[in-house]
């Protein structure tokens, strides 16, 4: 049995971006569906988990205000250097620099020997939300599910 796949529909109400930001950014190769990808006009694409890390991370850097250009630097470095495993480390950006962070004695040292702004973003924090979002957001469908089978029922 394979991996839960996500909507595109229901991978941008996840992440809290909207379905043309995942469109674009799936078009120009920032982050592609990995379970199904579009096959043309009207395909249905297929995000996994995994994929909506990555897109929430992307998320949590353009919010902290760094340009998508930079963004698409940063998160092939952090691909390549976490491999699977993106919840596991603070990245920190100082400007056109960064550095993956995987203790807390290495995060410290970093911010006392940084100039300038430094944007601090704990992985763990965003596959938190992702989860949460995940649940949340499946919980109010089926209730959603559960009040249109009543209403269903008392009218029989």
């Amino acid at each position: 049995m394979g991996e839960q796949g996500f909507s595109g529909k229901t991978t941008s109400e996840i992440v809290g971006i909207t379905y043309r930001q995942l469109d674009y950014w799936a078009r120009t190769d920032l982050v592609k569906p990995s379970l199904t990808p579009a096959r043309g006009s009207g395909s249905r694409r297929e995000y996994s988990y995994r994929d909506l890390l990555e897109l929430k991370v992307i998320k949590s850097l353009l919010d902290a205000g760094i340009r998508l250009e930079q963004v698409r630097r940063v998160f092939t470095y952090v691909r390549d250097s976490l491999g699977e495993d993106i919840a596991s480390a603070n990245l920190v950006i100082d400007g056109s620099r960064s550095v993956l962070v995987n203790t807390g004695a290495e995060l410290i040292d970093i911010l006392q020997n940084g100039q300038g702004v430094l944007n601090v973003l704990p992985l763990a924090a965003v596959k938190d939300e992702v989860d949460a979002r995940i649940v949340e957001l499946f919980a109010e469908r089926a209730d959603m599910a559960a009040a249109h089978l009543h209403r269903s029922a008392g009218e029989a």
